[in-house]
């Protein structure tokens, strides 16, 4: 039976290691940018439905490749459509994309990567050669083989992501298991004859979500660009549903006549990674107890 006390004691010391993990969280400026940007991307995507903005699908003949305006604020585009609608309907699917395809790889990667670690042998050849094996392949190139492969749709894009991203996260939760395992407080958790699932589940997961959290976020800014890229070549989102990717494959025909019609997505694009990136670099520095 646990001791009402012990659990009292590490509640305490968690607190200051989370206080301590917050403070530096939020003095560091260029990830609270980061944050900040996210943040708006996300509350957008979120409201979408409600925001008095037109119906991103609705055509409008008289006003084909407008340039930005009262009446819309990122102009139109070429069968006059509103682009401000396209872009804040388009984020939920990039948002979405990056998110759902990090998951998969968490899902699938950091039990395989614990496997792996822990228990080593033959267990770790065989994952380890099968993730090296994909990491041969550049991380944009499988996902552009896996969507062609399964099919042209938001759905099989992120699928695509997830399982290309995967053999990061084996590697990067086998090393910090393979580190941990050999930590005296899981071999002093061997020799007092606690479980292998209770070892895990207690000393091994917890200890390898920090990095992981890092990871992820990092790797979301990657998914929203192949998710992009995936749709500019047609395999993701598809017509007449918005899509950044698709709203730029669609705007290199009219670079010269609307060039409004490339530069939101670009930006938008361009903001949403580099809140990410800001914001796992500040996670990253937050979680290190090295720094200071």
């Amino acid at each position: 039976m646990t001791d009402p006390s012990a659990v009292a004691d590490e509640l305490d010391l968690e607190k200051p290691a989370r206080s301590r993990v917050w403070g530096k969280f939020f003095r560091h400026y260029s990830a609270l940018f980061g944050a900040a940007l996210v943040a708006i991307f996300v509350i957008l995507a979120a409201l979408a439905p409600v925001l008095p903005i037109p119906d991103p699908a609705a055509t409008d003949w008289g006003a084909v490749r407008q340039p930005p305006s009262a009446a819309h604020w990122l102009g139109t585009d070429e069968i006059g459509r509103d682009i401000l609608s396209r872009m804040i309907w388009g984020g939920r699917a990039s948002l979405m994309a990056g998110v759902v395809s990090v998951a998969i790889a968490i899902v699938i990667g950091v039990p395989l990567g614990i496997l792996a670690g822990y228990f080593r042998g033959w267990t770790d050849a065989v994952i380890s050669r099968c993730t090296e094996a994909l990491l041969a392949i550049p991380f944009l190139i499988l996902a552009i083989a896996l969507a062609a492969f399964l099919g042209p749709s938001l759905t099989n894009a992120m699928i695509a992501i997830g399982i290309a991203a995967t053999p990061v996260f084996i590697r990067l939760t086998r090393g910090q298991a393979i580190n941990i395992a050999a930590e005296d407080y899981v071999e002093s958790a061997h020799a007092i004859g606690l479980s292998t699932p209770i070892i895990l589940r207690r000393y091994i997961l917890p200890n390898v979500l920090p990095p992981i959290l890092v990871q992820a976020t990092l790797t979301v800014a990657s998914a929203i660009i192949a998710e992009a890229s995936l749709s500019f070549l047609g395999l993701g989102q598809q017509p007449p549903a918005p899509s950044w990717g698709a709203m730029l494959n669609t705007a290199k025909g009219f670079i010269t006549q609307a060039p409004w019609m490339a530069w939101w997505p670009g930006i938008a694009i361009f903001l949403v990674v580099l809140g990410f990136n800001l914001l796992g670099d500040g996670l990253r520095d937050a979680l290190d107890p090295r720094e200071d």
